[in-house]
């Protein structure tokens, strides 16, 4: 999932249980929308990219510079302190609105379309409350 400061999902995946997360960072940086901003074309791509120890891959933030993002990612083997705590518990706080939702929190469903269409319902209901609060 890729969220933007506020929390609000721009793009989502489902993957198996057995696969590493990182396999997954570019169809999601793909995935997330052109980003309105200030007067001119939107930003297809966003500036940084914050990200915790399991995405720290020399492979990934070559690609990642390539694409024009700069990755904030923390490294491995080093002590925890690395600052992504402060911007962290935005992408762990849109976990729990998730996790509200029962059957997203307990997977009952064996299809995996059901469960990305019922993933897909939710974020659009965590980006209309936000959108209500917002003005």
């Amino acid at each position: 999932m890729i969220v933007d400061r506020h929390g609000t999902p721009l793009a989502v995946t489902l993957t198996g249980g057995n696969r590493h997360d990182v396999t997954q960072l570019l169809p999601l940086l793909d995935a997330v929308p052109p980003i309105r901003g200030l007067r001119g074309r939107p930003r297809r791509k966003p500036r940084r990219l914050y990200a915790d120890r399991g995405y720290d891959f020399d492979k990934y933030r070559r690609l990642l510079w390539k694409r024009g993002v700069e990755p904030v990612i923390a490294r491995r083997g080093v002590a925890h302190g690395s600052g992504l705590g402060k911007v962290r518990w935005v992408v762990e706080r849109t976990f729990a609105w998730l996790h509200q939702f029962k059957r997203l929190r307990i997977r009952y469903e064996r299809r995996a379309h059901l469960h990305q269409g019922l993933l897909e319902l939710a974020c659009s209901l965590i980006c209309l409350r936000r959108l209500r609060t917002s003005f």
